[in-house]
């Protein structure tokens, strides 16, 4: 805990609702209240969470497992309105590391040869990708999961996007349910975004609806029954969820926030409650922490995939040119190469009021997942770094640089399009 947040710690949270639906003042920082329960090894990390809720989050909650043991930390607020702090075992929206679970499942259907990584797209789902230049004759299944396919974001688009990421929009349509391939259809309005796939690294969330869509004709079951089945129960997950339409979160959870708008200093909303099947496999689950963390140990240490398709799942291809050079992407994991040459694996998790980070090193023993209930602000890189880099790492800016491009993660309902 930093000498700023312990002298704030005892100070109450004055916040009121204003009396628009949804709309909240933002907290003070000097009152956010963090809590670490372990301030020695894991105080850069405390304190780059505390950077984050001085930068505007509203509160942050991570946890850290290493060879010496487990550490909880907080800061600043679950709840805008009262005031309660950010809970060391809230529940929360993962966004995109979702893909890594949808990733990891598939992946075992390989080890099973029940699928090939270069099946084409249209052997699974003949002719669903045709239109403006897409054609799943030529895209494989690697392709899905490395983004190299081409195929265009539908959360790119921009009235799709405009249903949900804006205010009007989002209090509208917030509780619609979509199918599957009325998301694709929404992405062969567009040409692709490279004509050959396999060429250039683009992030599209499409990529993972059609994975989903692929391991749900291979097994015959609904990828939250194959997730469950595989990866929840084994691992005794039991904080983890697949919903499919219902808006609500589990119990504990704070309240997740938004700007709705381009415009980050705007007001914030409470946008927790939707219906998360606009993101589905990419990015609809729910979690926490110690979730996640238990998650990431077992996939990096050989516990849920055979040894050749773990290598296929960490054979990596370079981001474009808005990453750091030190990043790059496998199938479902991206790579990451920190200040201080420490290696981590994992997912940036981007959801309309929440961001989300869980990485780990690549033997899984030392593994660090924590989240933002705001989507427009706070550096999530900068809490990796002071983790996994000690002290004089860390803050990097207002932002993350895994999450600064396309307006963070306001502009993806399904995920960022960054990792």
């Amino acid at each position: 805990m930093s000498a700023r947040s312990s002298l704030a710690g005892t100070a109450a949270l004055a916040v009121s609702a204003a009396v628009t639906a949804g709309l909240l003042v933002a907290p003070d920082p000097a009152h956010a209240r963090p809590h670490g329960s372990d301030g020695g090894r894991h105080a850069p990390a405390q304190r780059a969470m505390d950077a984050a809720v001085e930068d505007g989050v509203p509160g942050v909650t991570g946890q850290a497992r290493d060879a010496y043991g487990t550490w909880n930390g907080t800061s600043g607020v679950g709840d805008l309105t009262t005031g309660r702090p950010r809970g060391s075992r809230d529940h929360y929206r993962v966004g995109s590391v979702t893909k890594t679970f949808v990733a990891t499942v598939l992946l075992q259907l390989v080890g099973e040869r029940k699928l090939d990584l270069e099946d084409t797209v249209d052997r699974w789902l003949p002719g669903l990708v045709r239109g403006n230049g897409h054609d799943g004759r030529r895209v494989t299944v690697r392709q899905l999961l490395n983004h190299t396919s081409g195929i265009y974001d539908y959360y790119a688009d921009d009235d799709f996007a405009a249903s949900f990421r804006l205010r009007d929009g989002f209090f509208e349509h917030r509780y619609d349910t979509w199918r599957p391939e009325q998301l694709v259809a929404v992405a062969m309005r567009h040409e692709p975004t490279s004509a050959t796939p396999g060429r250039t690294w683009h992030y599209s969330d499409t990529n993972y609806i059609l994975a989903g869509m692929i391991l749900e004709k291979i097994t015959g079951h609904s990828y939250a029954h194959e997730v469950r089945k595989r990866i929840i129960e084994p691992l005794k997950l039991r904080e983890t969820s697949v919903p499919r339409t219902g808006p609500g979160m589990p119990r504990p959870s704070s309240r997740a926030y938004s700007k709705l708008s381009d415009d980050s200093t705007g007001p914030s909303y409470d946008v927790t409650e939707f219906n998360p099947s606009a993101a589905w496999t990419s990015g609809g689950m729910i979690s926490d922490s110690a979730d996640l963390n238990r998650f990431h140990a077992a996939l990096l240490g050989g516990r849920l995939l055979p040894e050749r398709q773990l290598a296929e799942m960490k054979t990596t291809v370079p981001m474009s040119e808005e990453f750091p050079q030190a990043a790059r992407y496998g199938l479902g994991i991206a790579e990451r190469r920190l200040s201080c040459g420490r290696t981590v694996w994992g997912h940036h998790g981007g959801i309309l009021g929440s961001t989300t980070e869980s990485v780990a090193t690549e033997d899984g023993r030392h593994a660090l997942s924590f989240n933002f209930n705001g989507d427009w602000t706070g550096d999530s890189h900068a809490v990796i770094e002071a983790e996994f880099c000690g002290p004089g790492t860390g803050r990097t800016g207002g932002q993350s640089r895994l999450s600064a491009v396309s307006r963070s993660t306001r502009d993806s309902f399904a995920g960022l399009r960054t990792e």
